[in-house]
């Protein structure tokens, strides 16, 4: 087999993988088997197919406490949720940060997260579609995800327990894949916690580069001040 056949194949190997992870329905057992399987060749499988969501999440989230944290960089709290294997934490760290936490519904892909030594504290068998357990109200100044709000993961309302782990006036910066927030409609998830009084929309940035094959949406969000408000 040729360089560029094996190329392709591995390509389309990788584009499987992604795919498959998207049908299992935001099922926490289904997904945390299938990430125990995917964790060894998962770098290797978006890094194949152009995976920029995790610099543009890190960049993104520099800027943003550049023009509004009161406090120094690396002092600044940050809750990498949905860590995986370390992708955005690595790059916040590149940036400046170091009081980085983690979390992750895979205690395989954080494992390897663990060992990429950029993490103050990260946890396994966390999920966002449930209460974050152990995490106190407003324990952070940031809050990031970036690739957990994609098609069979999380569901759009777990930006809710983003925004009470985050700081009155702290920030939360989330990724959105095209095709989930539109099946989704995550953007109407944004506005009903705006008009609750939870959270202020600072910037999205729309159809950004996220995989080769789709782009995604990527939200800068201001937790509000007062505290927040039950809503229907």
């Amino acid at each position: 087999m040729n360089t560029s056949i094996k190329q392709t194949a591995l390509e389309d190997e990788a584009q499987k993988r992604i795919k498959e992870s998207h049908a299992l329905d935001g099922d926490t057992d289904r997904l945390a088997k299938y990430y125990r399987r995917w964790v060894d060749s998962y770098e290797l499988d978006v890094e194949r197919e152009h995976y920029c969501g995790p610099v543009i999440v890190a960049e993104l989230t520099g800027a943003l406490q550049t023009a509004y944290v009161d406090r120094v960089r690396a002092a600044t709290k940050i809750l990498d949720a949905g860590c995986g294997t370390g992708l955005v934490g690595i790059e916040l760290e590149r940036l400046g940060f170091r009081s980085i936490d983690g979390f992750d519904l895979s205690e395989a892909m954080v494992e390897k997260a663990r060992g990429t030594g950029v993490y103050r504290d990260v946890r396994g068998n966390v999920d966002l579609n449930s209460s974050l357990v152990g995490y106190p109200d407003a324990s952070y100044d940031m809050t990031v995800c970036c690739g957990v709000f994609t098609l069979g993961h999380v569901r759009p309302e777990g930006l809710r327990e983003l925004a009470r782990v985050t700081r009155p006036h702290g920030l939360v910066v989330v990724s959105a894949r095209k095709s989930y927030a539109e099946a989704t409609s995550f953007g109407d998830e944004v506005l009903r916690l705006e008009e609750a009084g939870v959270l202020e929309s600072l910037q999205c940035l729309n159809d950004g580069r996220y995989l080769e094959e789709e782009g995604a949406h990527y939200w800068a969000l201001r937790v509000a001040e007062k505290p927040m408000e039950p809503y229907l």
